[in-house]
C-alpha cells in the first residue's frame, strides 16, 4: 500500500474534523511476554490505518488547516546502536519521505512541542480511556496551557471522542484494502486446504495447527489475525477453543477456525471436515444445513440489506433444517420467535472485518440496523453446536460441532466472496480429502 494511501486518509479526517481541531493518536506500545522477552510488535490498527507506520514510541498528530501541513509524526531518531540490536529505526527525516508526512519531529520532543499545537484549538480529538498512560499525559499538556490562561493562553474547549469519525471512515474499504484482504483470504484458504490434506485419525489438533501457520509463513503472512482454532470431536462445540492439543479420532469432525494478517489486514476463514475424509451420515445431515444457511445468508449481502438480513436468513435456514430432524419441534415462525434455536446456534452470523479481525463500526445507526454500503467487508459464519452435554436431544446428533465462514464484500451490485477457494460441500471436501 503506497503513501499516497495514507496521505488520502489523513485528509479525509481532516475534513470530517473541520477547522480550529487537532487529533492526537498514539502508537501502540510494546507489551512484555516475560523476564527479557518481549511479544512482538503490532501496531494499533487506527494508528497504523493513518499513518502506515509500524514502530512504537510515536504519535501522530492530525490539525486540520495548519499553514506547514495538517499531519505531523512525532517518532523515534535513528540510532545506530539501538539499530545494531533492534533493527531499522525509519526517523523523522524518513518517514516524511516514504509516508507523506508535512512534518516530523523527534519524539523526545512532544513535550515542548505538542501543548503549543493544543493551544488554541476549540476541539481535541482524541481516544480517551484506552491508554491510562498516554491520557494522564495529554491531560499534563492541556493542564500547561490551563496554566497560562492569565497571559492569554487559550485551553481546548472539548475533547471529542475520535472513534465515531475514524471508525466510520474504517468501515468502508479501498481499492487497496480490498486487495490486501483478498491476498490474505487466499493465503488462508490455501492454508486450510493444506489442513485437510494433512488431517488423518492419530494426529493431534496441532498438527493442523502447524499446516496452517507454516502456509501463512511461507506466503509472507507471518503473523495470525487471531488465535487459531482447531477443535475436533465435542471441542468443535467450544467456540474459542484453541488449546488444540487433543488427538484427531477417526469418527469425529474437527473445526479450524484460522486466518492470517497480512499488511495488517485480517482475515477469518472457518472449515469443518472429518477426520477420516467421510462424513457420517449424521454429520452430513447437520453440514447441509449449516452451507444452505451460509449460502442463504450470503446471498443476503447486497447493498441496500441491512446488516441484520444475512443473520435472518441463516437463522429461518437453521430453525427449519434442525425442525426436520426433529432435534426442535413445533411451528418454524414460533420456534424462529421464541429463539428456540438458541441452545444449538447462540452467536450471530457475522462480524464487520478489516484491520482488525472483529472490526470497527456501527452495527446500528439511530437504533435501526445499518444499511449495507458497497466497500464493507464482514463475515459470514452461520453454525450448529450439539455438545455431548446437550439436553433433550439423541445421542446420534452429540459431539458435533459445525461451522462454515467466508469473507465477503459488499459490491455496488452485491457482494464477492474473497475466500472462496477452500471447499465447503461435501463432496468437493470429501473428494480433497481422499487425494490426500
Amino acid at each position: 500500500m503506497n503513501k499516497k494511501e495514507f496521505i488520502k486518509r489523513r485528509k479525509n479526517l481532516a475534513e470530517v474534523m473541520g477547522e480550529n481541531s487537532i487529533a492526537i493518536l498514539p502508537a501502540a506500545t510494546v507489551k512484555g511476554r516475560n523476564r527479557d522477552v518481549e511479544h512482538s510488535f503490532r501496531q494499533d490498527s487506527d494508528f497504523f490505518y493513518l499513518s502506515g507506520f509500524a514502530e512504537p514510541d510515536a504519535v501522530l498528530v492530525i490539525i486540520p488547516g495548519r499553514e506547514h501541513g495538517e499531519s505531523i509524526l512525532f517518532c523515534r531518531e535513528r540510532n545506530p546502536e539501538k539499530e545494531m540490536w533492534d533493527g531499522d529505526i525509519l526517523g523523522p527525516e524518513r518517514a516524511i519521505e516514504s509516508l507523506g508526512f508535512d512534518d516530523a519531529f523527534p519524539f523526545s520532543d512532544i513535550d515542548e512541542i505538542l501543548p503549543g499545537m493544543i493551544e488554541g484549538t476549540d476541539k481535541v480529538y482524541y481516544a480517551i480511556g484506552l491508554n491510562a498512560q498516554f491520557d494522564a499525559q495529554v491531560m499534563e499538556w492541556v493542564n500547561v496551557i490551563r496554566s497560562k490562561v492569565r497571559s492569554g493562553a487559550h485551553p481546548p474547549g472539548e475533547f471529542v471522542a475520535l472513534e465515531h469519525a475514524l471508525h466510520e471512515l474504517r468501515l468502508f474499504k479501498s481499492t487497496a484494502e480490498i486487495k490486501v484482504m483478498a491476498k490474505a483470504a487466499e493465503i488462508s484458504a490455501a492454508g486450510h486446504i493444506k489442513a485437510m490434506q494433512r488431517c488423518t485419525g492419530g494426529l493431534f489438533e496441532y498438527h493442523l495447527e502447524s499446516a496452517l501457520i507454516s502456509h501463512f509463513m511461507d506466503n509472507g503472512a507471518r503473523f495470525t489475525a487471531y488465535p487459531s482454532i482447531v477443535g475436533a470431536g465435542d471441542n468443535s462445540c467450544v467456540l474459542h477453543y484453541i488449546d488444540n492439543h487433543h488427538e484427531l479420532k477417526n469418527g469425529d469432525l474437527v473445526l479450524i477456525d484460522a486466518g492470517c494478517e497480512l499488511d495488517c489486514y485480517a482475515s477469518d476463514i472457518t472449515r469443518t471436515f472429518p477426520v477420516s475424509g467421510v462424513f457420517s451420515a449424521e454429520q452430513k445431515a447437520l453440514y447441509e444445513i449449516v452451507l444452505e444457511a451460509q449460502l442463504a445468508a450470503i446471498e443476503a449481502v447486497r447493498p441496500g440489506n441491512h446488516w441484520n438480513h444475512p443473520h435472518e436468513a441463516a437463522v429461518r435456514v437453521i430453525t427449519a433444517g434442525l425442525l426436520g430432524l426433529g432435534i426442535l419441534k413445533g411451528e418454524l415462525e414460533s420456534l424462529i420467535e421464541k429463539e428456540s434455536y438458541k441452545p444449538f446456534y447462540m452467536h450471530r452470523t457475522g462480524h464487520w472485518l478489516g484491520l482488525d479481525v472483529h472490526d470497527v463500526g456501527e452495527y446500528k445507526v439511530g437504533g435501526e440496523w445499518r444499511v449495507l454500503e458497497s466497500g464493507m467487508a464482514l463475515t459470514v459464519e452461520p453454525g450448529i453446536y450439539i455438545s455431548k452435554n446437550a439436553k433433550g436431544v439423541a445421542k446420534k446428533w452429540k459431539g458435533i460441532g459445525i461451522r462454515i465462514e467466508d469473507d465477503v464484500v459488499v459490491t455496488a451490485k452485491g457482494h464477492k466472496v474473497l475466500s472462496a477457494g477452500v471447499p465447503k460441500t461435501v463432496e468437493d471436501i470429501e473428494a480433497l480429502m481422499a487425494k490426500g
